[in-house]
């Protein structure tokens, strides 16, 4: 999950992750412990901000798959835009907010009830 004991089936640990920050992620998840534990996704995590970039910047993604947003050329300059520039990310956030929320315009789709789960189809009643 996070890269700490076997990023990639390599047998080692992520290498982008800063050290310090390593082992905190070490005694909050150690090897063989519980697998259901929960995290902060960043160093703010009561403040709506753009900390969330600024620490995948410095190496401290909590999950993997948040840090590889850096590492990954094709996303690296927005990590970097936002982390830099807070207002920038408030505007993309907005933008992104406005277009989840026109899913229901007539295109296929739907608003599902459990956001982990299909909607079950309707149930055509015969009174």
């Amino acid at each position: 999950m996070f890269g700490l004991y076997n990023q990639f089936g390599s047998g080692k640990v992520d290498p982008t992750i800063e050290p310090c920050y390593r082992e905190k992620l070490n005694r909050l998840c150690p090897l063989g412990g519980d697998e259901n534990v929960i995290g902060d996704l960043d160093a703010t995590p009561r403040v709506f901000d753009n900390q969330y970039f600024k620490d995948l910047v410095v190496g401290r993604g909590f999950l993997n798959s948040d840090q590889t947003l850096y590492t990954f050329p094709q996303t690296r300059e927005y990590v970097k835009l936002f982390s830099e520039d807070q207002d920038e990310f408030f505007n993309a956030f907005v933008e992104g907010m406005l277009k989840i929320s026109d899913l229901q315009s007539g295109r296929p789709g739907e608003i599902r009830t459990n956001c982990r789960v299909v909607n079950s189809p309707p149930v055509d009643v015969l009174l």
